[in-house]
């Protein structure tokens, strides 16, 4: 069974001084690299939105981290963040990002907004991610990045619903926390639904 990484949204914006920065979010990009040297093939996802984007609470007057109840589920309004072609958008400057296969960007559409590597919030309109890892025949992915309680877990939960094996590298996550204990209770559910939480050392062996 072939193996592959997923490195989640690694971005300027998700990092210390970054607009929606997530705390911690640099300390894994050391070990995105060496997941990145380790396992051959690879993806690194990249957030790319328009300006005005939904996800956006300034596109609705609101306050950053506000709660849009007028949707089902409820969702959270970010600050404006990763929008295509700023510097926010880019990867960390440290992260190898040679050393990466494909690179899948997400959240481009103006009113749809995507946290996982798999599929749009709509949970039916593909990133192209499944069909190409399907394609090289690859049954397990390894997965990390940023953040833990929302597009490390909508990535590693859709890889699941897809008959994937899923290992998340615990020392290669980092959670926003907007609620105290969101990430840990993230590491629960991916746990739940068949996830692996494993560490780095034990990755590599």
């Amino acid at each position: 069974m072939r193996r592959a990484l997923i490195v989640v949204d690694l971005q300027n914006d998700f990092c210390p001084g970054g607009a929606l920065a997530v705390p911690g979010g640099d300390e894994v990009v050391d070990v995105a690299n060496e997941l990145l040297a380790e396992i051959p093939l690879s993806v690194l996802t990249q957030d790319w939105h328009p300006g005005g984007h939904v996800s956006f609470a300034s596109s609705y007057d609101r306050q950053a981290y506000e709660l849009d109840d007028s949707v089902d589920p409820p969702r959270v309004l970010w600050p404006d963040h990763c929008v295509a072609g700023s510097p926010g958008a880019d990867f960390h400057p440290a992260l190898k990002t040679e050393r990466a296969k494909l690179i899948i960007r997400k959240g481009f559409s103006l009113n749809l907004d995507s946290y996982s590597a798999f599929f749009e919030n709509d949970g039916i309109t593909p990133t192209g991610l499944a069909g190409w890892l399907s394609s090289l025949g690859v049954g397990s992915v390894v997965v990390m990045g940023l953040a833990t309680d929302y597009c490390v877990k909508a990535t590693a939960l859709d890889a699941r619903k897809l008959g994937l094996e899923v290992s998340i590298v615990a020392e290669g996550v980092r959670a926003v926390n907007a609620r105290p204990g969101d990430g840990d209770a993230a590491l629960k559910i991916m746990e739940e639904a068949g996830c692996k939480i494993i560490t780095l050392r034990e990755m590599l062996v």
